[in-house]
């Protein structure tokens, strides 16, 4: 075998050694499957973005694909509303209440903490995009262990019409930008990107929550 033979022998094996390594591994459900729960109490997010609006408006989608999976999921308004009149006004205080105490007062199986790290629209100067990346982590009440965790990263870009014409469509793209972050400061676009969002997280069929007690075997896919 010449050098270069060898060589390129050796160049293959590194490129097939590192494909191998950048295989993903199925998620290990073992703590889920021994400790099933039916119950989840989700939490006010933890918001580390720059938008204000982050904890609610993202808390506000978060429940409906948890309960499609067939969970019982505590009403969240119902529940941070009790959480504040008792002296817990942050997402931050509220995810220090001790597993003991959520399972004793609220009677959940499992707590779902998330933190928020991007939520909301950066603009440039004909275009926008719309980010929510946030961590989640299930765990069991009466054990402390973590059943499941996930992130997930959605980024929406604004599109943008054209007419053939680049100048006028210059000027007809500048005007929608401007349009469109006039209309943010009083709508949040990132609300809705967080229901596709909370979509790809929880039913996520590879790294999602496995069904839960009050699906239907039927419905199950």
């Amino acid at each position: 075998m010449s050098f270069r033979t060898l060589w390129l022998s050796l160049a293959v094996a590194a490129v097939f050694g590192l494909c191998g390594c950048a295989t993903h591994n199925p998620y290990d459900y073992a703590n889920f499957r021994a400790h099933t729960p039916r119950s989840i109490l989700v939490l006010p997010p933890i918001n580390e973005s720059t938008d204000t609006r982050g904890t609610y408006g993202y808390l506000s989608t978060a429940t409906r694909p948890i309960a499609e999976k067939g969970y019982y999921v505590f009403p969240v308004a119902e529940v941070d509303e009790m959480m504040k009149e008792n002296g817990l006004p942050t997402a931050g205080e509220m995810q220090q209440v001790s597993l003991d105490k959520l399972r004793e007062i609220i009677g959940a199986d499992a707590v779902l903490y998330v933190t928020l790290k991007q939520y909301g629209t950066k603009y440039q100067l004909i275009s926008s995009t719309t980010y929510v990346t946030a961590d989640a982590k299930l765990v069991d009440t009466l054990t402390g262990t973590t059943l499941w965790d996930g992130n997930v990263n959605v980024a929406q870009d604004s599109g943008s019409s054209s007419s053939g014409n680049p100048l006028a469509d210059l000027v007809a793209d500048l005007v929608v930008a401007a349009v469109n972050q006039v209309v943010a400061s009083s709508a949040d676009h990132a609300h809705d990107v967080s229901r596709l969002a909370n979509a790809q997280l929880f039913m996520n069929k590879d790294r999602g929550l496995l069904y839960g007690p009050y699906m239907p075997a039927s419905q199950q896919h």
